[in-house]
């Protein structure tokens, strides 16, 4: 009598679970990739179209703002307010800044050949495969550089990837049917907590704003619509009321100066 064959058959059980569970892991870390870099490229659309011109309004207002500033010197609150308004100019124009952008424009398509070669370094070197933390530590470095190489599209970095990690030691496989077994239970154990965590991140970017907004232009693209243009007209409109609204007041200010000028032989500016 075989005393092993339970060891063995229960060994062969787990490593089709594992295989299953591996090859769901890669499709849903590929999911997210996906998601990361649309979500990304969006974004950069976002602020050409439309974040630049927010961007825009915010300068103005923060221009109005301190405007008032010197219609009321002594006003602590107008004061507080413009420093604010000034914050949220500065934080809106480093957002939009080309630099930040201008890179992310052009639309990410993984080929075929670049997926392929994703999902099968992809079930090898997932750090929830790692025995233990040394393992796993060094398969994380390697598992951000494939996810860096294939939202980039970088087929000649996967191809490194696959070449440096051919022969490497981590793929030698050890010893007895029962190391094998309780080895293979951490796995499985670790890979359903990974595809868990995968299901919390991705219900967490679908939850975004910026996803909320990518689905509601997708929707209006569907019925012949362009949002991200409306958007962007109605906030052009906003500057142009706050352009008039800053004339304004620099005229009203202008006006008490030449008036301080002709009454009093003073020069406003020396008191501000």
């Amino acid at each position: 009598m075989n005393t092993s064959a339970p060891e063995e058959l229960e060994l062969q059980k787990k490593e089709k679970m594992l295989r299953r569970l591996r090859n769901r892991l890669v499709i849903r870390e590929e999911e997210m990739t996906e998601i990361h870099a649309e979500l990304e490229q969006f974004e950069a659309k976002y602020t050409m179209e439309v974040a630049r011109f927010y961007s825009e309004l915010d300068e103005i207002e923060a221009e109005i703002a301190e405007e008032e500033v010197k219609l009321n010197p002594d006003d602590e609150e107008i004061a507080k307010r413009a420093e604010e308004a000034r914050l949220r100019a500065e934080a809106s124009a480093d957002a939009t800044d080309e630099e930040n952008w201008q890179a992310c424009t052009q639309k990410w398509t993984p080929s075929a050949k670049t997926k392929k070669v994703y999902h099968n370094l992809a079930k090898i070197i997932h750090p929830d495969l790692a025995i233990d933390n040394e393992e796993r530590e060094k398969r994380h470095g390697l598992m951000a550089k494939l996810n860096d190489a294939y939202s980039d599209g970088d087929q000649n970095m996967l191809n490194k990837l696959v070449e440096e990690y051919r022969d490497s030691p981590d793929l030698v496989k050890g010893d007895s049917i029962g190391d094998k077994l309780v080895r293979m239970i951490r796995q499985i154990s670790q890979v359903t907590r990974r595809l868990k965590e995968l299901r919390e991140e991705k219900l967490e970017a679908e939850l975004s704003e910026l996803f909320v907004l990518r689905e509601k232009v997708r929707n209006e693209q569907l019925e012949g619509r362009n949002l991200l243009q409306q958007m962007a007209e109605r906030t052009k409109t906003h500057i142009k009321k706050a352009k008039r609204r800053l004339n304004h007041i620099q005229q009203v200010i202008e006006a008490d100066e030449i008036d301080m000028r002709e009454r009093y032989g003073l020069n406003v500016d020396a008191f501000r």
